[in-house]
């Protein structure tokens, strides 16, 4: 019984431990703009404010509704958060050319970047999308959700409202 219990407690123990040891900053990784411009995801910036960093892709529904259902209520998680939202495309070649006429057509106010051969993907370990990500005022991933189903985005705006507190 004692070993079966210590060895639980070693378990649990080195898995908070490993949990925390992994980075928690964003990878130095080049995506793209919509206009095809260059851009380093560590180039990031709110003012010390929350960030809301979604990976998504346009034959993906629930990433669609989810940035949706957000977008309605976007200005008001603004004005009380000050939050940023950036969607970030997972399109491949296939898909790339509806990315842009989808983001306009949904009329969204977010950053959109397309993340073309998927190396913020594989280096933030984004294994499924939706793959929404949450960083503090340092840029540092403090909470992270994966899929999404109607009212996810209530969970995340709590989230974002426990850091600016």
């Amino acid at each position: 019984m004692f070993k079966k219990t210590l060895l639980t407690f070693l378990t649990a123990i080195l898995a908070i431990t490993f949990c925390f040891s992994q980075t928690k900053s964003l990878p130095n990784v080049d995506l793209k703009t919509l206009d095809g411009s260059k851009f380093n995801i560590t180039e990031i910036e709110n003012d010390g404010s929350p960030i809301v960093i979604s990976f998504w892709a346009t034959w993906c529904k629930p990433c669609k509704k989810e940035l949706n259902n957000i977008a309605e209520i976007y200005e008001d998680w603004q004005d009380e958060t000050n939050v940023k939202v950036i969607a970030i495309s997972i399109d491949d070649s296939r898909s790339m050319s509806k990315v842009n006429p989808y983001v306009n057509a949904s009329d969204w106010e977010y950053e959109v970047y397309l993340d073309t051969n998927s190396d913020l993907k594989r280096a933030m370990g984004v294994s499924t999308v939706p793959h929404t990500f949450l960083l503090n005022a340092q840029k540092e991933i403090v909470w992270q959700h994966k899929g999404y189903i109607d009212g996810d985005e209530n969970e995340l705006y709590k989230e974002i409202k426990k850091l600016v507190k």
